[in-house]
C-alpha cells in the first residue's frame, strides 16, 4: 500500500523533511571530513619528502592530543614494561 507524499500528514511530512535534512548534513560533513583527511595526508607526504619520519610525526601528533598527566602515566607504564623485558 503506497502513500503519496501529497497525502502525508503535516507531522509526517515534517519528520521526513527533518530526516532528509539530517542525512544531507551528515553527507556534507563526511565530504568535508574526506577533504580534510586528504589535506592531512598531503602534509604527511610533504613531511616525508623533506626527510621526516611520518610514523614519528603521527606519534607526536597523537601524544600532543593527550592530557599531559595521562601521557606521563602511559610513558611510565611503557618504561616499566620495557625494563621488565630487558629492552632498556
Amino acid at each position: 500500500m503506497a502513500i503519496s507524499v501529497a497525502q502525508d500528514e503535516p507531522a509526517t511530512r515534517f519528520a521526513k523533511d527533518q530526516l532528509k535534512s539530517i542525512v544531507e548534513r551528515i553527507e556534507r560533513l563526511e565530504a568535508e571530513k574526506k577533504a580534510i583527511s586528504d589535506d592531512i595526508n598531503d602534509v604527511y607526504l610533504e613531511a616525508k619528502g623533506n626527510g621526516y619520519d611520518v610514523k614519528a610525526l603521527k606519534t607526536i601528533v597523537r601524544m600532543r592530543k593527550q592530557d599531559p598527566n595521562e601521557r606521563a602515566e602511559a610513558e611510565t607504564i611503557l618504561e616499566t614494561y620495557l625494563q621488565a623485558l630487558g629492552m632498556l
